[in-house]
């Protein structure tokens, strides 16, 4: 009797395993990714009108699956995109409702896309941080809250943190600077609020950090100078204070730097004037002293923009030196005396100059 039970089951298991490998997705996956689309609503596209029978790994929008295991792998839902479902009614898309725990039993998740659907409220699942597997989180877009889990710093294989454009607050988790793979960092557009962690330098990986847009507060780190792949570091309009460290001006790929709308002091650096760095803004900040008169063939900018500072004495003569400038703001500041004549000069209006003591000479009055 014994072995008839044991055919039964072996039999019975067989047959399961066969049936999952033709509708090609386990139960468990199928059934948290129901769960996942009940706590969502989106009405005028049909987006989830393909999420029907029991291969979730077969033409279902939005759902890809790993060929070996048959496990969900990735999950990329766009509200903005080239979808001819969308070009149908000429407009982007709108979803509602929350992202549902349910997603964090997809235990094998490369990716996950949920962006720009502009109504997509609720917190980001604390479970998230549990997918081992995960390399891109990608939620821009929409009305997000809460903070970012503090556990972030699990996710050792995460190399995209995108959740920019939504209303997430709080600090940065200190546990971010664990993410030795990540290279995106975007947190653009929230309320996050707190320091920026002394051990950003950490994040090695990093290529972009885009943190504009905040209520970041307290210095810029001196360790961000570490990251050497960082080639975009966006800091602007939040409440930043302190000096911009000068090893900032050191970095090897550095090209732009946007440090405006803040309420950092002291003095530039010289180094950012002789550095990688093409596009430089640290316009509507505390910033005081002269402008570094160190300008040479290594100074390429597309722009420069100095405006609404306390910068005083003269324009450096050493700026005609400078291999190319594109556009130039030293508006709204205390220089004085004249303007270098040619280039960059000679194109330039007036409003690159305006606002300061007592500046003269072209575009401005004779001096």
């Amino acid at each position: 009797m014994g072995a008839v039970r044991l055919y039964v089951t072996v039999v019975a298991a067989t047959l399961f395993a066969v049936t999952w490998a033709v509708q090609g997705c386990p139960p468990s996956d199928l059934a948290a990714l129901m769960a996942f689309k009940s706590a969502l609503h989106e009405s005028k596209h049909g987006i989830f009108n393909s999420w029907v029978g029991t291969n979730c790994c077969h033409n279902w929008k939005g759902i890809s699956c790993d060929p070996q295991s048959r496990r969900v792998a990735d999950i990329n839902l766009r509200g903005e995109s080239e979808d001819p479902i969308y070009e149908k009614t000429h407009r982007t898309g709108y979803m509602t409702g929350t992202i549902s725990p349910a997603i964090c039993r997809l235990t094998r998740l490369s990716s996950v896309t949920i962006a720009d659907w502009k109504g997509i409220t609720g917190e980001i699942p604390k479970c998230i941080t549990t997918l081992p597997f995960l390399r891109i989180l990608d939620l821009i877009g929409n009305k997000i809250s809460g903070e970012i889990p503090s556990g972030i710093g699990r996710l050792h294989r995460l190399t995209v943190l995108n959740v920019a454009d939504n209303l997430i607050s709080g600090p940065i988790p200190a546990s971010l600077t664990n993410l030795s793979s990540l290279m995106h960092l975007d947190l653009r557009n929230n309320k996050i609020s707190g320091e920026l962690p002394q051990d950003f330098g950490r994040l090695g990986m990093l290529s972009r950090a885009l943190l504009s847009r905040n209520l970041i507060t307290g210095t810029i780190p001196s360790s961000i100078s570490q990251i050497y792949r960082l080639a975009d570091l966006d800091l602007s309009l939040n409440k930043l204070s302190g000096p911009i460290p000068a090893t900032i001006g050191k970095m090897a790929v550095l090209a732009t730097l946007n440090l405006d709308c803040n309420n950092i002091s002291g003095r530039i650096p010289p180094s950012l004037i002789v550095s990688a760095i093409s596009n430089l803004n640290l316009s509507q900040n505390s910033l005081s002293g002269l402008i570094p008169d160190v300008f040479g063939p290594r100074s390429y900018f597309t722009a420069i923009d100095l405006a609404f500072n306390k910068l005083r004495g003269a324009i450096p003569k050493s700026i005609i030196s400078a291999s190319y400038i594109g556009h130039l703001d030293l508006s709204h500041n205390h220089l004085c005396g004249r303007i270098p004549a040619g280039p960059p000069f000679d194109h330039l209006e007036a409003s690159s100059f305006s606002y300061n003591d007592c500046l003269c000479g072209k575009p401005l009055k004779t001096c």
